[in-house]
């Protein structure tokens, strides 16, 4: 079972990359963010035609959350149900494909340090690993995939000094993806390379070019799935070529149960 996540940062805009993507690729689950569509404008025709169903969860102009599989998605479900602050923002959908539960997670960024936007980052995180505890079974295959708009270590950054004190990488932001690792996960990806790896890269100051990068695209799975996985990757290939989203895609293989 092959299963990746990637932030297109627009559907619309990079849908024929998309669409070629999936065609080479061929993942069994595609977990998408940054979709910027609502449900009805999403383009469910397209997708069919290359045997992928779609769960969506959108909204108009920002963040919105997909699950594609070739076997239809059971028991989808919407947000985190807690009538939360966010409740209008298309951030999180969950279904199950073959037996696993996929989650599909579009992070807050945070704006900057000490902002509103950056407490309500914390404050979602802590929301998330709440609604982990009442949803989901630890001991369940569970894999939770998205743009996670942090990067835990040292590693999963180019320059860690300079971006110590921002919303990606700060002390706070780090512990609280901790809390929601401690929910019982694995990072797929650190199971098969120790190295730094990145896998978004700022438009600006020619940072892909000059690989100044960040790991914050993630593939967390528990350990009843990190026993099955035989392989993970950054498609680091699709940031290349004509408008390309700023992130690439992160793909982990998992073998039969």
């Amino acid at each position: 079972m092959l299963i990746a996540t990637w932030n297109v940062n627009s559907i619309r805009a990079r849908l024929d990359r998309v669409c070629a993507w999936l065609e080479s690729r061929q993942p069994d689950v595609v977990c998408l963010q940054e979709t910027k569509v609502e449900d009805a404008a999403f383009p469910h025709e397209r997708m069919g035609d290359l045997g992928y169903h779609v769960a969506h969860y959108g909204q108009r102009t920002y963040n919105g959350v997909a699950i594609l599989s070739k076997t239809p998605a059971e028991d989808v479900r919407c947000g985190m149900g807690d009538g939360g602050e966010d409740i209008e923002q298309a951030r999180l959908i969950a279904g199950t494909v073959n037996g696993v539960r996929i989650i599909s997670a579009y992070f807050p960024n945070g704006g900057e340090i000490g902002s509103e936007k950056y407490r309500f980052k914390l404050a979602w995180m802590g929301r998330l690993r709440r609604y982990l505890d009442a949803s989901c079974k630890a001991e369940l295959p569970l894999a939770l995939c998205g743009d996670f708009n942090v990067a835990p270590e040292d590693r999963d950054v180019h320059d860690p000094a300079l971006w110590r004190n921002t919303v990606l990488f700060s002390d706070e932001v780090r512990v609280a993806l901790e809390s929601v690792r401690a929910f019982g996960f694995v990072d797929a990806y650190r199971l098969h390379h120790a190295e730094p790896a990145f896998s978004w890269w700022d438009y600006r100051q020619l940072a892909f070019p000059k690989n100044m990068g960040l790991r914050i695209d993630h593939i967390f799975v528990t350990q009843a799935l990190a026993a099955r996985c035989t392989d993970a990757r950054i498609d680091r290939d699709e940031r290349k070529g004509k408008q390309p989203s700023d992130h690439a895609p992160v793909l982990a293989e998992f073998a039969p149960a």
